[in-house]
C-alpha cells in the first residue's frame, strides 16, 4: 500500500466556506492534510472590515483537520515534512516566503487563487509592468494551478501558463448542508419575523454593503420596477448602510447582518438573490443561493456568472445599468420556481467532489 499524499495547505485565516472543503479533503484516503494559517483571529470574535462589525461565525472553522497557526510552527520545518505545498494565493509575506521556501527544498506548490481579468487586472504604464514581473516570479515558481472557474483557468494561461498545468478545482461551498437548511427551514415564520407579507415575492441581497458590490444600485432597479414591487430584502452591514438605510421605502427590508447557519433560510424564501457588483472575482453567495433553489441575478462583471448563471436558471446584466437590472428582475420573478429549481440542478456538480477529483489530478501531475 502507497503512503498517503502528505499536503500541506497554507491560507491566510481560518474561512468559513473552506472549513468544509478542508475537512472532506481530510478525511479522504491517500491525503494527508496539514493546514497552516497566517492568523486565526476569525476563528473567535474579531471585527470584520468588510461588515463593519464584530462578528463570531456560528460555524466551525477548524474542526475535522489537522491546523496550526504560523506563530505556533517553523514554516520551513513544515514544508521539509511535506510532499506537496499548496498556497490559497500569494497576498501575504507568509505565502511568498513560503513559495520561496519551496523552490529552494524541492517541494512541488500548487496554486488557487480567485485572480481574473475583469477584477484584478495588470493595470498599465510602470505598475502593470512591475506586476507581471511579479507574477513571472510567482507562477514560474508554480507546479500546477487550481483553477476557482473559467475565468480564473484563462488569467493563467494569458500569462503563459501551459494548458496542462491548470486544473479545474471549481469554487464551491457545502451544497448538501445548505440544501438541507432550506429544507429545513420554517419560511412562514421567518416571514413573520421580518414583516414580510405571505403573497408577496422576495427579492435579496446578502453580503457586504460595500461600493464595489453595489447595493445601491439594487434599491435603483427596485425603484423602477413596476407595481406591485416585490419585497427588497437587504442583508448585511457595511460602510453603506446609514447612506442605503436613509432610502428606506414601504418594501424595502433591512435585516442587518445574518450568521452563516441563518443563510439558507433566507436564500430559500427568497424568488431571486442578486449581486450586482462591479468588481467581483467569483461571488460565492451566488453558489449558496443556487443550492438553496433560487433563482439568479447578477451583473456580467460577476466571477461566477460565467460558468454557474444563464437564462435558465436566472439572469446576467450590464454592470452599473440599473434599468438593465430592472428588466433582469421582472423577467426572473415571472418564472422564478422553475429558475430555483434549475440553479439547484446545475450547481449539484460544482461541488467538494469536483474539488477533490481536480486536487487529485493536480498531486498526480506534480508527483
Amino acid at each position: 500500500m502507497s503512503l498517503p499524499v502528505r499536503l500541506l495547505y497554507l491560507v491566510s485565516h481560518p474561512i468559513q466556506y473552506q472549513a468544509p472543503l478542508l475537512a472532506r479533503l481530510a478525511a479522504e484516503p491517500g491525503i494527508a492534510l496539514r493546514v497552516v494559517f497566517g492568523r486565526t483571529d476569525t476563528e473567535g470574535g474579531y471585527f470584520d472590515s468588510g461588515f463593519g462589525v464584530r462578528l463570531a461565525w456560528d460555524v466551525p472553522l477548524r474542526q475535522g483537520y489537522d491546523s496550526v497557526a504560523l506563530a505556533e510552527t517553523d514554516l520551513r520545518t513544515e514544508i521539509l515534512k511535506a510532499d506537496v505545498v499548496w498556497l490559497h494565493g500569494w497576498g501575504s509575506s507568509m505565502l511568498l516566503r513560503a513559495l520561496a521556501l519551496a523552490k529552494v527544498e524541492g517541494r512541488p506548490v500548487l496554486m488557487r487563487g480567485e485572480n481574473q481579468d475583469q477584477a484584478m487586472p495588470d493595470g498599465k504604464g510602470l505598475r502593470g509592468w512591475a506586476k507581471r514581473r511579479f507574477l513571472n516570479w510567482v507562477f514560474a515558481r508554480t507546479a500546477a494551478f487550481l483553477a476557482i472557474g473559467s475565468a480564473n483557468r484563462d488569467y493563467y494561461l494569458r500569462r503563459g501558463v501551459a494548458p496542462e498545468q491548470v486544473f479545474h478545482v471549481p469554487y464551491a461551498v457545502d451544497n448538501a448542508a445548505f440544501a438541507a437548511g432550506a429544507a429545513a427551514a420554517d419560511l412562514a415564520g421567518l416571514r413573520r419575523e421580518l414583516g414580510i407579507p405571505e403573497d408577496s415575492q422576495v427579492v435579496l441581497f446578502a453580503g457586504k454593503f460595500q461600493r464595489r458590490k453595489r447595493p445601491d444600485l439594487l434599491l435603483d432597479a427596485w425603484e423602477r420596477m413596476a407595481a406591485p414591487r416585490p419585497v427588497l430584502l437587504m442583508v448585511g452591514d457595511g460602510e453603506m448602510r446609514a447612506e442605503l438605510e436613509a432610502r428606506r421605502a414601504t418594501g424595502i427590508v433591512f435585516a442587518g447582518f445574518r450568521n452563516q447557519s441563518e443563510l439558507p433560510a433566507l436564500y430559500a424564501m427568497a424568488d431571486a438573490f442578486v449581486l450586482p457588483s462591479e468588481s467581483e472575482p467569483w461571488g460565492l453567495a451566488v453558489n449558496e443561493a443556487m443550492a438553496c433553489g433560487t433563482a439568479i441575478v447578477v451583473s456580467d462583471q460577476v466571477g461566477a456568472a460565467r460558468d454557474l448563471v444563464d437564462a435558465g436558471c436566472g439572469a446576467v446584466f450590464p454592470a452599473g445599468d440599473a434599468q438593465a437590472l430592472a428588466q433582469a428582475l421582472s423577467r426572473v420573478l415571472a418564472h422564478s420556481q422553475e429558475m430555483g429549481r434549475a440553479a439547484a440542478s446545475r450547481i449539484a456538480t460544482w461541488d467538494f467532489e469536483a474539488d477533490l477529483a481536480g486536487l487529485r489530478e493536480a498531486l498526480a501531475h506534480v508527483r
